[in-house]
């Protein structure tokens, strides 16, 4: 058995995804044999967080410590490096299989109570290809007996067979988020205008760097938010659904040798949401709540 577990395949169309009993993460995103992630081999840990699913909070929390409804919790440090909790609890939990049917696939976790995380969450995350590209829903309830802090993620790397420079890209937000040399934000969120992080119009990457949230998102009529990476290959629209406030935003660079790839990730709050409480969800007992967001491949 690969160390990311059992290998759930799905396709439609032009689409093709693997998604892992590990984490519930997909691994791999293809159209017409394109890849449209960056992927990984399914006996190696995903590089980078690639793919991953991020539960019960995204990103980062300072030194693991925060205080929730008066009481004040240390979670293990994840990121030890930089002295975070990083991108949750669930990622390498085994999650599993509730459905598989050829274009779709639902897996589950009961992610239990542990030290510095004394709740009980039902999560749920489903994948689904079709004409309109990949579609992914995550849910969460709290089946425990007191009130939850929650938020989630994704962090799918975007990839086009372009060199990182020559990637034309779009983010849809007019307030960007400033972070300390730990990831952790050295204050609130600002405007993007006059500054090197104003994407709203499409505009190549250059040799600009970022790894920042972002939000202050334009949507559509539908209620997503569309950032887009135009490559050699076409363009590259992720979207994010309503309670997606934020976008991460990574220019990776080379994802672990093989490619060139821009992570763009979706999150319900920004870094360090669990020690501020910037949209921070609070889910009561017996209270549920699901999100969504997609990635399709445009022609040109």
């Amino acid at each position: 058995m690969p160390i990311t577990g059992a290998q759930y395949e799905i396709s439609a169309g032009d689409y093709r995804a693997t998604v892992t009993e590990l984490g519930a993460g997909l691994r791999a995103l293809t159209h017409a044999g394109q890849p449209l992630i960056a992927a990984y081999p399914p006996d190696e840990l995903p590089p980078g967080a690639a793919g991953q699913l991020l539960a019960p909070w995204p990103n980062r929390i300072g030194h693991g410590r925060y205080t929730f409804a008066g009481s004040s919790y240390q979670l293990d440090l994840s990121e030890p490096r930089l002295g975070n909790a990083i991108h949750g609890l669930a990622r390498w939990a085994t999650w599993a299989p509730v459905r598989h049917e050829p274009d779709r696939v639902l897996l589950t976790h009961v992610l239990h109570g542990r030290p510095g995380y004394p709740f009980c969450l039902e999560l749920g995350c489903q994948y689904r290809v079709g004409a309109g590209g990949l579609e992914v829903t995550v849910s969460a309830r709290n089946a425990g007996s007191r009130p939850a802090p929650y938020g989630t993620g994704a962090h799918p790397y975007l990839t086009g067979g372009a060199l990182n420079d020559d990637y034309v890209l779009t983010v849809p937000a007019a307030r960007w988020l400033q972070t300390d040399e730990r990831g952790i934000p050295s204050g609130a969120a600002s405007a993007v205008t006059g500054t090197a992080f104003d994407f709203r119009r499409a505009r190549p990457l250059g040799g600009t760097h970022i790894d920042h949230a972002f939000t202050g998102l334009e949507r559509d009529p539908g209620g997503k938010a569309w950032a887009r990476v135009g490559t050699g290959h076409g363009e590259l629209a992720l979207w994010a659904g309503e309670g997606y406030g934020w976008l991460q935003v990574f220019t990776a660079g080379t994802f672990s040798g093989r490619c060139q790839a821009i992570a763009i990730e979706p999150m319900t709050c920004p870094p360090n949401s669990f020690v501020t409480g910037e949209d921070l969800i609070t889910l009561d007992p017996g209270q549920g709540v699901t999100h969504s967001w997609g990635l399709l491949h445009v022609q040109r």
